[in-house]
């Protein structure tokens, strides 16, 4: 049976060949024999039922029986091939263990934005490359996501590289950032999402992106036009995508690579299984990494971006919606003057202010993984707003959560959260509008401050103090209050969670000094 499994795979039986190699050898793994070899889980499994009872299990570990392997010498690649870049991998291991015990405290992954964890060998690997092949001292290298913390692994290859990650996941950035700080690094970290835009700041700043995105057709399609949207310059910048399907699978490749070319991205070069995970056993634990050049800006515009993107959760390609019991509890809870009509559910969205100067505003945010509901109370400005969120929501699901919300809106608006909705699944989270005149001089500086949370962090500040001081503190007072920040240039619903929590105590404070 294992002769005929090679021979209907015909030039391609050399990886299933490794993984005969491997259980002629020592105990491994399912996720070994699929990952090393970068086989799909189902062909692996295809070729352990081939091998029968000549194969010895052990607390879900395999083997040919040692009586048996020589019976399977035919069927083995017997090299011994090794990926260059591969090569230079044990020769750094001190960046090894460095990158080891970032991975090892980075945020547990979430399933609803694609997380897979790179292995670390895969990310020194990365970095690697990328300072063997580009000259990265004093470039710009912009990460779109970094959950496999690339970002970190550069820097411990090339401390002179400059480099940015943007991100929608809040704990991810801030555990980058603290890193990064720890070691001196030049680390910028941004938050946005990637389906409603990008922060400004990031816009034409590039030389080189690096993206791990969602591998389906709609998310590789639009992590890739955001790269594009980054590079300063297209006819030096490069776009580097990892993406691996299953070479059952054809088809899916082919839409990927359709969409890419749609972009205006040539294929530079395309390194077959270069990027190795712990899990993603479907496609072989393995995805290639494509090397693209632009041709063009081209953008991808409010109107034609997907939000669905992803492969799992509520936000997946073939997701569905909260229903329509839970929609009609988000309006019937929304409280609002008795003068103004119901509002209507919204999708979530904060590339440009919703819901400015509306009586009321209730906010479909059922899909939101984390960071939605905070973008959403700095990015509206209605008297009172309501938003649908799961139970499980990191600011609902526990005291400790709630408390941390409220703490940095607190100026703005005070919450309430109702459970009682009719799926049992969601929770309402009811903002109400705080009035101005309650707060003292530091409480009114940060609510104008977060009431534009749109603008450039350096100008609202300045003009915050001047407002909330009622003109006691000129422009060049407030100016000099302000002193020197690293992220004045940014808008503050692009800072990372953690860095608005580090800043609002500071511009409470600049107004007191």
């Amino acid at each position: 049976m294992v002769r005929a499994l090679l021979a209907e795979r015909g030039p391609h039986a050399r990886k299933l060949r490794r993984v005969v190699d491997l259980l002629s050898g020592d105990w491994h793994t399912l996720a070994e024999l699929v990952r090393l070899p970068a086989v799909p889980r189902r062909t692996v499994q295809e070729l352990l039922t081939a091998v029968g009872d000549d194969l010895e299990t052990s607390r879900d570990r395999f083997r040919l029986a040692p009586a048996k392997a020589a019976d399977y010498a035919e069927f083995r690649a017997g090299d011994d091939l090794v990926d260059p870049v591969d090569a230079l991998v044990p020769r750094h291991g001190e960046h090894l263990r460095s990158i080891l015990a970032d991975i090892a405290d980075v945020p547990p992954p979430l399933a609803a934005l694609d997380h897979v964890q790179a292995t670390p060998e895969t990310a020194l690997k990365r970095a690697l490359w990328l300072d063997t092949t580009y000259d990265l001292a004093g470039r710009t290298l912009l990460c779109l996501g970094d959950h496999d913390l690339t970002s970190l692994a550069v820097c411990a290859v090339n401390p002179a590289v400059e480099v940015v990650v943007v991100d929608v996941d809040d704990r991810l950035l801030e555990h980058v950032s603290t890193r990064a700080r720890e070691r001196g690094w030049s680390v910028r970290t941004v938050h946005a999402d990637f389906r409603f835009g990008l922060p400004p700041a990031v816009l034409e700043s590039a030389d080189l992106v690096f993206s791990d995105p969602p591998y389906t057709p709609e998310g590789m399609a639009l992590f890739a036009a955001r790269a594009v949207e980054c590079l300063a310059d297209l006819g030096r910048g490069r776009v580097l995508l990892a993406y691996g399907f299953s070479d059952r699978t054809p088809a899916l490749g082919l839409k990927v690579q359709q969409e890419l070319q749609r972009l205006g991205l040539v294929f530079e070069a395309i390194l077959p299984a270069f990027h190795r995970f712990d899990g993603a056993q479907a496609i072989g634990s393995a995805a290639d990494l494509y090397v693209c050049r632009p041709t063009s800006r081209r953008s991808a515009s409010p109107g034609s971006a997907k939000t669905a993107i992803y492969t799992h959760g509520p936000q997946s390609v073939e997701a569905t919606g909260p229903g329509s019991a839970a929609l009609a509890a988000l309006v019937d809870l929304a409280p609002r003057p008795e003068s103004s009509p119901p509002p209507k559910p919204r999708a979530p969205g904060w590339a440009d202010p919703i819901g400015k100067g509306a009586a009321s505003l209730a906010v479909d945010l059922s899909g939101d993984p984390g960071p939605w509901l905070l973008r959403t109370l700095l990015a509206c400005s209605p008297g009172r707003m309501a938003a649908l969120v799961p139970n499980n929501h990191p600011n609902v699901s526990s005291a400790a959560g709630q408390q941390e919300l409220r703490s940095l809106v607190d100026t703005r608006f005070a919450l309430r959260f109702l459970r009682s909705t009719p799926d049992g699944k969601h929770c309402v989270v009811v903002a109400d509008q705080v009035l101005a005149g309650t707060l003292d001089v530091g409480g009114l500086t940060v609510r104008e401050v977060l009431t534009r949370a749109h603008g450039k962090l350096g100008n609202v500040w300045r003009e915050a103090l001047v407002t909330a001081t009622r003109g006691a503190m000129t422009k060049r007072e407030a100016r000099e209050r302000i002193g020197e920040h690293d992220d004045l240039e940014l808008r503050l619903i692009d800072l990372p969670r953690h860095r608005i929590a580090e800043l609002l105590p500071l511009i409470r404070a600049s107004a007191s000094r």
